[in-house]
């Protein structure tokens, strides 16, 4: 699976999700970015729907070729599944966070 256009862009539709289904969705359209070492034991990086990129079997894709319309449009929504990963993950910025007490973090040994 090594047809890599020469932007170094690669995309591929996933024909088999099985062990996967929140994961890969059957006949999407994934990114596939490089990773020569798991090429080399038949694996592809893609970026799943959590918006984070795993190693998964390459036999459960084909690599397509797309027009550069839709190659950009997979672009956007692959960015904004990513951002969207990476603020859940994230506290907002305008929430202040308790400042711990000198108290917590230290150990008190009971007295007998």
């Amino acid at each position: 699976m090594r047809r890599t256009k020469p932007n170094g862009k690669q995309f591929v539709v996933c024909i088999n999700n099985s062990d996967y289904p929140a994961s890969l969705e059957l006949h999407k359209i994934y990114q596939v970015l490089p990773d020569e070492r798991a090429a080399e034991d038949d694996f592809v990086r893609v970026i799943d729907e959590s918006g984070e990129d795993y190693l998964y079997s390459a036999d459960r894709f084909v690599p397509v070729e797309l027009p550069q319309k839709v190659e950009r449009s997979v672009m956007r929504t692959t960015r904004k599944s990513a951002m969207l990963a990476t603020n859940a993950i994230r506290p907002p910025r305008n929430v202040t966070r308790p400042s711990a007490s000198p108290r917590t973090h230290k150990t008190h040994a009971r007295r007998g």
